[in-house]
This record gives C-alpha cells, sequence and structure tokens, in this order.
C-alpha cells in the first residue's frame, strides 16, 4: 500500500499583529513599579499576593499595582482594552499567574 499525505501547517498567514522581539529585562528594581496581573482563574490573585509579599521582604522599596481581569478571553479583544493599555504604560515590569 503507497499512500501519500500533505501535511499543512494550522497557523494561518493572516496574524493581525507583527512580530516584535521580547522588552529587555529590569536591571534594577530599586524603586520600580511592579504591575501584577490576575487573570479570570480562582487562585491567580492568592499567589499573586504572595509574590508581592516575598518581593517586599527583598525589594523594600517597590511599588505594586493590579489589574484584574475576570473574563477568559484576551484582554486587548474587549472594553478593558484602554484600562489595561493605561495599567500597563504606568509600571516598570509585569508579573501574571494563572491558577487552576
Amino acid at each position: 500500500m503507497d499512500c501519500q499525505y500533505e501535511v499543512l501547517s494550522p497557523w494561518a498567514d493572516a496574524d493581525p499583529i507583527p512580530a516584535r522581539e521580547i522588552s529587555p529585562r529590569v536591571k534594577d528594581l530599586t524603586n520600580k513599579v511592579v504591575g501584577l496581573f490576575a487573570g479570570a482563574k480562582v487562585a491567580a490573585s492568592p499567589i499573586l499576593a504572595v509574590v508581592e509579599k516575598k518581593l517586599k521582604e527583598k525589594f523594600p522599596t517597590l511599588k505594586f499595582t493590579r489589574f484584574h481581569f475576570s473574563e477568559s478571553m484576551e484582554v486587548v479583544e474587549t472594553i478593558e482594552k484602554a484600562g489595561f493599555e493605561k495599567w500597563v504604560m504606568g509600571i516598570d515590569t509585569a508579573i501574571t499567574a494563572v491558577g487552576d
């Protein structure tokens, strides 16, 4: 039996967002603002609370701000987009948690 298959990629070529490089890491956390992003999962906020506590112990000058997004979709596809973009502009680095 001689069979041939054509293998297709599941990725479409129509990505609306062009690829770009990752932002560089923050070199020094002194007096920085850390954004804590909690998604829709129940454990995300408690995980970030522990992360915040541990980071405050190690870097006492850190400031924190939170963005909680309770929907299970991309934040940029919702009415929260403008608020999220404003939040991002006010932070030096971000940490996110997904808690299942």
